[in-house]
């Protein structure tokens, strides 16, 4: 298993490499100009000054190097810096990745950003699977009856209709109509109490609702297809006949075997979720790394938008990698092969 583990972890490496030039070219040969929002009375020479600061005049080659390094190196050293509080090398030399719209660090921003992004979509997917993994098999091991028609209506509605048009209707049936919930997620509320805590509860219930109901659709319609087709095999009909109990025989077989289209789905729901919920906490103004994507679009930061873009790309390749690990642990075939 630990071979297994390090040659994907390998493959791994060269991948983000060339993802990472990739994203830096395509978004760095943008028509988009740092000095485009300046004042019109500032004078070319000051304009160009400024493109020469930010490194804009340097070859395709170099700029990337610089990024690269500051992206690698010298930002994951700050932030070890910043949590320990231990000194390692010299800091002073150390660059950053600096966002055009801010002037400040981008790994500041989305650091800041990143706790309201977590808190609504982990909480969102956590729930998304634990409900529809008891979905899934039930309406799996009873095929046709009214918790499987039921459930196979409901999570067709979930998986067709988009989040963003969910939010709508929660925040005009549940903030609008009977007010029970804000409307608007407050970044700023502190948890300090027990009315604080029941507030930041009371706005996190429909964007995490709203992104539950989306996941659980999908993943219970996967795992419920996978089920039944695990649960017409060979082995489980051997399993009954010598004997093991129907419970035995689906959690302990059936499921385990069913799980592994199921995990593709969730490690690559994972990253993907954070595409979706750039228009959740659009709509339900949180100010997460959604927001600060489209901002940085809006305002042309190209070395937020870089940034970003390449942690979402790092998140799909390590979650993909996750999977591949837990193939091998769901079915000891695969690590050999």
């Amino acid at each position: 298993m630990f071979q297994y583990t390090v040659r994907r972890l390998l493959i791994s490496i060269p991948t983000l490499l060339v993802i990472s030039f990739v994203i830096f070219f395509i978004l760095d040969t943008a028509p988009n100009d740092p000095t485009g929002n300046l004042p019109l009375t500032i004078p070319p020479e000051v304009r160009a000054d400024i493109r020469k600061s930010l490194g804009l005049d340097d070859p395709l080659a170099v700029r990337y190097a610089k990024w690269a390094q500051q992206f690698f190196i010298s930002e994951p050293l700050n932030f070890i810096e910043s949590t320990t509080g231990i000194s390692i090398g010299n800091s002073e030399n150390r660059t950053r990745i600096i966002s055009w719209q801010t002037r400040g660090p981008v790994a500041d921003a989305i650091a800041e950003r990143m706790p309201q992004t977590l808190w609504v979509l982990g909480l969102a997917y956590i729930f998304g699977i634990l409900i529809a993994i008891p979905v899934g098999v039930i309406s799996a091991y009873k095929q046709y009856s009214i918790f499987d028609q039921v459930g196979t209506f409901i999570s067709l509605v979930g998986f067709s209709v988009p989040t963003f048009f969910t939010g709508l209707l929660a925040i005009i049936l549940f903030s609008v109509k009977l007010k029970w919930f804000p409307s608007i997620y407050d970044t700023t509320l502190v948890v300090k109490d027990w009315p604080t805590f029941v507030l930041q509860v009371k706005q996190m219930i429909m964007p995490v609702t709203v992104l539950a109901f989306f996941n659980a659709s999908q993943l219970s319609r996967f795992l419920r297809s996978s089920m039944l087709d695990n649960l017409s095999q060979d082995y489980a009909r051997t399993a009954r006949s010598k004997g093991l109990q129907e419970r035995i025989v689906v959690l302990g077989h059936v499921l385990r075997n069913s799980m592994i289209p199921l995990v593709t789905i969730i490690a690559l729901g994972i990253p993907a979720i954070f595409g979706g919920a750039i228009i959740t906490e659009q709509i339900f103004r949180i100010n997460g790394l959604g927001a600060l994507l489209i901002q940085g679009i809006y305002n042309a930061d190209i070395p937020m938008v870089q940034t970003l873009t390449f942690i979402f790309a790092i998140l799909i390749v390590v979650f993909n990698l996750i999977a591949d690990i837990a193939y091998g642990f769901l079915d000891p075939r695969i690590r050999y092969s």
